[in-house]
């Protein structure tokens, strides 16, 4: 089972600052990082900013058709509107079919705004109370939501590149 998870952060560098401790536990063996992306948001920019971490992307990459998917549901469907509501329902149930679904995408849009950043991570086998202690007193919130193996493998099958 994998874990996409997202911690927010409430400084626009704060998931960049995040990565380097990221790195590290993946070094140490202590989380298998399978892919990840990070979001920036400077105060008073009308959208945010994305980065796939490659360097830290496993083989089994998710690739970039995913982010730009998922980021594109989360921040550019509310700001395009109506418009084009029947494609942004459609995207948003296909994601529910991965385990990514309304309440994970509310919370993350609500939670990601002007002036914060994100560090999302699809990960596996983290050795949690590490995981934790390397993450201790740095200011984040936790979101995230479990991936069944079957969801995983729909994923895989439909974004990698």
């Amino acid at each position: 089972m994998s874990t996409l998870t997202v911690w927010r952060f409430p400084s626009s560098d704060g998931a960049d600052d995040a990565v380097g401790r990221l790195e590290q536990l993946a070094r140490q063996q202590l989380i298998t990082v399978h892919d990840a992306a990070t979001v920036s948001w400077a105060e008073g920019a009308k959208k945010p900013r994305t980065h796939q971490l490659r360097n830290l992307a496993g083989a089994g990459a998710l690739g970039g058709a995913f982010w730009g998917m998922l980021f594109g549901l989360i921040f550019l469907m509310p700001l395009l509107g109506a418009a084009i509501g029947a494609a942004a329902g459609a995207l948003a149930g296909r994601f529910s079919d991965f385990g990514i679904d309304d309440e994970f995408i509310r919370k993350t849009r609500e939670q990601v705004t002007p002036g914060s950043s994100a560090l999302f991570v699809l990960s596996s086998d983290a050795v949690e109370d590490k995981v934790a202690q390397a993450f201790e007193g740095v200011p984040a919130e936790l979101l995230f939501t479990n991936l069944s193996s079957e969801q995983e493998q729909q994923l895989r099958e439909v974004f990698a590149d």
